[in-house]
């Protein structure tokens, strides 16, 4: 569909439209419908996201892209009241071009640790399902409180969180999942990276000597142990303190995030023994 037919076609969509209460909602990140979902709102998606497999109903609902590309054909085809992007992460020309075709594209942004129950209380006021979204917040709260609480006295421990391996990338502070290594005591040995995430060389490495590893699960398990076998002098490797974690708990940021900060106390725990 040519783009004037496009933009016909979502100029009809749109007229007389008012933003209340969202019942026709797209998320373009996988976080994004699950805090949807945890706002109460999971009968109102009508498209996700490639890779939105939390709840598991999720997998029913069509698809219009991934984190980068926007079918705007099937977006339409879905007759969205509401667009959820992840402000930092979805391309800002994928946002201008939905808002050009008269679509209400809201951005929303989380930072750090405690955005998340934020982020569920904006979503609860978009989609007129507060009473239900604030309850997700405060329970979310309450736990991140205790979880912070039961683990303030962790002796630190230096820790790389590790993507790939030819060549390695890693994440800087700003990264949430810095964050929650924190909470466990974890000391995020590449914390001053100049950008989110970057590739990190063998020597940077060696250099850093993390006593642990942590990778996702989805990794080749074998490449991570054949990486760290050439850096047999860093605690790490001579512990073999190399563990994976579930990736998509501790790197969406949605109330499983705490889900993720468990299991990572629980092997930060382990690797101090």
């Amino acid at each position: 569909m040519r783009w004037s037919a496009l933009l016909i076609a979502a100029t009809l969509l749109a007229t007389g439209v008012a933003h209340g209460e969202a019942r026709r909602v797209v998320t373009l990140a996988p976080h994004l419908a699950e805090l949807v979902c945890a706002a109460g709102g999971c009968d109102r998606l009508v498209a996700v996201s490639a890779h939105s497999d939390f709840p598991p109903q999720l997998a029913k609902r069509p698809v219009i892209g991934d984190g980068w590309q926007v079918n705007l054909e099937a977006v339409l085809a879905q007759r969205p009241d509401l667009i959820i992007a992840w402000d930092g992460g979805t391309p800002v020309a994928n946002i201008t071009r939905l808002r050009q075709l008269g679509l209400r594209v809201e951005a929303l942004p989380i930072s750090s640790l405690d955005g998340v129950a934020d982020a569920l209380e904006t979503v609860g006021g978009w989609l007129g399902t507060g009473p239900a979204a604030a309850t997700a917040a405060s329970a979310y709260r309450q736990r991140l409180t205790a979880l912070r609480a039961a683990h303030r006295n962790d002796r630190p421990i230096r820790v790389v969180y590790q993507i790939e391996t030819a060549p390695a990338y890693t994440v800087n502070a700003k990264s949430p999942i810095s964050e929650a290594m924190a909470v466990c005591g974890g000391v995020n040995v590449f914390a001053t990276l100049p950008t989110l995430a970057a590739a990190v060389g063998a020597e940077a490495m060696l250099a850093a000597a993390p006593e642990v590893v942590l990778y996702g699960g989805e990794e080749n398990a074998a490449d991570i142990r054949a990486y760290w076998s050439r850096l047999g002098s860093t605690p790490a490797a001579r512990h073999g303190a190399l563990y994976p974690i579930d990736a998509d708990r501790l790197a969406r940021a949605g109330p499983r995030l705490l889900d993720g900060i468990e299991q990572v106390c629980s092997l930060l725990d382990q690797a101090r023994r």
